[in-house]
């Protein structure tokens, strides 16, 4: 009832005193990049944050906010649609890209253009009127139809006309901001080892919240000046957790847990502390509503500010390939319990990533587990294998140190969880168990990847490479070489994975069929598969795809070299080649290669 009288209260507050028409609501974003809420008003306490601390006591702090992938163009794409960005086929890290990284594929360019069927945030909003601008980070993994954007500045509006104005801030990226944080009493995450340069990277992280507190007063201050605070509703949160090796690209709560503060118009509901759940997408949904703007059907946000607004059960959130890694995870959290599913459990969380193995904090980590410094904890990320399945008590275990999917005392919560996942999956067409290549190809002739699997339904397909996948984990052969039978490409594709991955010699005829499909990843599966069960000419055909007109065919011909260790050597002229690729990351997987071999 509290709340039916709040939200009354506020529409109440938006008309003007004649009631006649309501006054305009502008709406700000202030997106904040690689961050974890680690703010004072979150309890953080090696720094002060001043201006946010003060907007969550103006407005609704969320304790509980998730970000529905925990890298930048995904949960950017998903942020910008209001939707899953495993739904919009946007899940693969910029993969969909006509330049810079992850461009060169264009044959495939006019296949990443959003479907005009779906409007985004911004021309939802620009076709109500409002002056949109945004400064100035995009990064959406799609193509937009047109400019979606009016400038950087919102100070150029008239006076009377509505804003829609986004603040994209360098956050956690900013490790260069001014010294305020003495290292020495930083205190890890026991996940990491207790080391002078991760306590340094992790006092710098700190530093960077001071200076974007700074940034995000700033914002506010010029919007008071403007005049038009007290009629802005200002939302504020990060596009995923810190980047660190459990945070950025994973979906522990160090990567998908983010802030999220909102400072509604006169701060309407002013020091409001919510614990229910909410995922990032629905920041777009309560925005249009807010701004009086209907909610198109597509967007799969909630309006979690509405008067009816029923509270989730559960979030949801995945990572896939980020940028040359190529992985599939997903994950399910209600309140208390979190379920994650490794899709791709034959291989470690600590794939080879250029990025990620760029960081001086990496590499410390890395050497200290060469050198056997790490304890078991903190040298499970490197571990050859993952289980396919993990489950952690957050009440009891915040730093999701104990996997209890394996506990038969918590089976049923395990079933229960992974029941919601596969339903959702389902329910939302998430297409990532769909191999890259192959998905590449179906966009293409479907002209989108979304459009291709608007109307169809893949309940079965969803549920058939899951049950694949799980047999290939529990080296079920001959249900694996029934899969290997099926018309569908994605299917005989696992199949040829999981034969390998388990060395399934009876499975041999089958992959030499294979071998000859007319598919190219389902070939570079089969010949990575028989290489492995002795076969080593088949190397050779692995080569011969790194130049396949689809240059995603390529990558995974080129992953697959690297899988098998120092094989490839004997074609290093021909992979050295692959340095000059017209896809970025091929040409990092090359690099990696030749840097190993010379």
């Amino acid at each position: 009832m509290k709340r039916l009288l709040l939200f009354i209260l506020y529409i109440l507050c938006s008309f003007n005193l004649l009631g006649a028409q309501p006054s305009p609501i502008n709406i700000v974003w202030i997106v904040i990049e690689d961050a974890s809420p680690h703010l004072g008003c979150y309890g953080e306490s090696l720094i002060k944050t001043p201006n946010i601390d003060q907007m969550s006591r103006e407005g609704i702090r969320f304790k509980n906010a998730f970000v529905t992938a925990p890298v930048c163009s995904p949960s950017r794409s998903a942020m910008i649609s209001g939707m899953y960005q495993t739904t919009l086929g946007a899940h693969n890290h910029r993969s969909q890209n006509s330049s810079k990284k992850g461009g060169g594929n264009k044959s495939y360019y006019q296949s990443y253009r959003i479907p005009k069927s779906l409007k985004l945030i911004p021309e939802l909003f620009r076709d109500a009127g409002y002056y949109v601008t945004n400064k100035t980070k995009t990064d959406y993994n799609f193509i937009p139809n047109g400019e979606l954007y009016e400038g950087t500045e919102w100070k150029k509006a008239p006076n009377k006309q509505p804003i829609f104005a986004q603040f994209q801030l360098r956050g956690g990226k900013n490790r260069s901001a001014q010294s305020q944080v003495d290292p020495r009493k930083v205190i890890l995450p026991p996940y990491y080892p207790d080391h002078p340069e991760l306590k340094k990277d992790w006092a710098k992280y700190l530093d960077s919240w001071v200076e974007t507190d700074k940034e995000v007063g700033k914002i506010l201050n010029d919007l008071k000046i403007a005049g038009r605070l007290d009629s802005t509703a200002v939302f504020l949160w990060t596009d995923h957790g810190v980047s660190h090796l459990r945070g950025k690209q994973f979906l522990y709560e160090e990567g998908i847990r983010i802030p999220l503060i909102i400072k509604l118009p006169k701060s309407e509901r002013a020091g409001t502390v919510r614990d229910d759940l909410i995922e990032h997408i629905d920041i777009a949904a309560s925005s249009l509503k807010i701004a009086g703007i209907k909610i198109p059907k597509n967007v799969q946000g909630q309006d979690f500010l509405a008067a009816d607004y029923k509270p989730r059960d559960f979030i949801f959130s995945g990572r896939d390939r980020c940028d040359e890694t190529v992985d599939i995870q997903r994950c399910v959290r209600d309140s208390r319990f979190k379920y994650i599913r490794n899709f791709m459990s034959h291989m470690p969380h600590m794939q080879p990533n250029k990025y990620k193995d760029g960081k001086k904090i990496i590499q410390v980590i890395r050497g200290m587990h060469k050198e056997g410094k790490l304890n078991g904890i903190q040298a499970r990320p490197f571990a050859v294998r993952r289980p396919p399945e993990e489950l952690y008590d957050l009440k009891n275990d915040p730093f999701e140190l104990v996997n209890l999917a394996e506990n038969p005392i918590n089976q049923n919560r395990l079933l229960l969880l992974r029941n919601a996942l596969i339903k959702k999956m389902i329910e939302t067409r998430d297409v990532g168990l769909i191999p890259e290549p192959i998905l590449e190809d179906i966009g293409l002739d479907s002209g989108n990847k979304y459009k291709a699997f608007l109307d169809k339904d893949r309940s079965k397909q969803t549920r058939r490479l899951s049950d694949l996948i799980a047999a290939g984990e529990a080296n079920n052969s001959s249900k694996i070489l029934d899969y290997a039978k099926s018309s569908d490409p994605s299917t005989r594709y696992w199949a040829a994975v999981w034969l390998g991955v388990n060395n399934t010699t009876e499975g041999k005829s089958v992959l030499v069929e294979m071998v000859s499909d007319q598919v190219p990843a389902i070939r570079v599966a089969a010949a990575q598969a028989l290489y492995r069960l002795g076969e080593t000419s088949r190397l050779k055909l692995l080569v011969e795809h790194i130049n396949d007109p689809n240059l995603i065919v390529g990558m995974f011909a080129l992953r697959a070299i690297e899988e098998l260790g120092d094989a490839g050597k004997v074609y290093m002229d021909t992979i050295a080649k692959a340095q000059k690729s017209n896809y970025e990351f091929s040409r990092r997987i090359a690099q990696r290669l030749i840097a190993k071999w010379q």
